[in-house]
């Protein structure tokens, strides 16, 4: 039997727990399953509420029934594949192995601490995956350059308002359009430019909200699946807005 302090310690624990995996890209289900497995290895029963900006979590221990709830705050984190992956596989290693608290707290720190990537190699990456979808769907090599500059800009664009705090659907839309106009200078160069305008603000696409959003409706989780769809689509409007505008002063020019 635990203590209400006891009680208390778990329950913010695995609360802290589930919203870094809801605030990185994990979809509802997922993140239940996870802390209800944390929550059986410590001895207590998790109920769950998630909301879009809020988790409501109840722990009930199994021996007295005492029970303790925990409302926090999500976070709004970069997707991060490999903590979603770490974290998952901490989840199991509570259930097989049956750390306790303070283990599992550490371990949960020692991967939430790790250094994002460097910014610089972000820039990189990104830049060569939107130049390398612009050649997939059939650009011209002077097309895929300037998609990669045009991408280079508007990931710029987006880190720089980021660090200054600046309204998250004025980013997507300030950056589509640096991204955009950039691209529309494949007309100069008689390259493929409706290709290079059309893949040069695909980095900007929400896609793991979008996905996570379906899977949580057709789950049952339809509050917070239908709150991330919502804000997919406002994300989506806000790119479609910065890409308007160097489709209305060059469409003359566009084949």
């Amino acid at each position: 039997m635990k203590t209400d302090e006891q009680l208390k310690d778990i329950a913010r624990f695995i609360a802290e727990y589930a919203t870094c995996l809801l605030g990185s890209g994990v979809h509802t289900s997922r993140v239940i399953r996870n802390s209800c497995r944390i929550g059986e290895s410590l001895g207590v029963a998790i109920k769950m509420s998630t909301f879009q900006k809020t988790i409501v979590l109840t722990t009930r221990d199994q021996q007295s029934g005492d029970v303790h709830t925990e409302v926090i705050d999500i976070p709004s984190l970069p997707v991060n594949f490999a903590y979603n992956a770490d974290l998952s596989a901490l989840s199991w290693e509570a259930r097989d192995e049956h750390l306790p608290l303070a283990t599992l707290r550490d371990k949960f720190h020692r991967v939430t601490s790790r250094p994002p990537l460097p910014p610089r190699l972000v820039l990189l990456l990104v830049g060569l995956a939107n130049a390398s979808f612009c050649r997939l769907f059939g650009g011209s090599w002077s097309a895929v350059g300037i998609v990669f500059l045009a991408t280079l800009a508007g990931v710029l664009t987006r880190q720089h308002m980021q660090r200054r705090g600046v309204n998250h659907f004025i980013i997507f839309t300030l950056a589509a359009l640096v991204s955009s106009t950039l691209a529309a200078s494949a007309l100069a160069f008689d390259a493929t430019a409706e290709i290079a305008l059309a893949t040069s603000v695909l980095f900007l696409i929400p896609g793991v909200p979008l996905v996570n959003g379906v899977i949580d409706i057709v789950e049952g989780h339809a509050v917070i699946g239908f709150s991330r769809l919502t804000h997919a689509f406002l994300v989506i409007i806000c790119i479609t807005v910065g890409l308007s505008c160097p489709l209305l002063l060059f469409k003359t020019s566009l084949p």
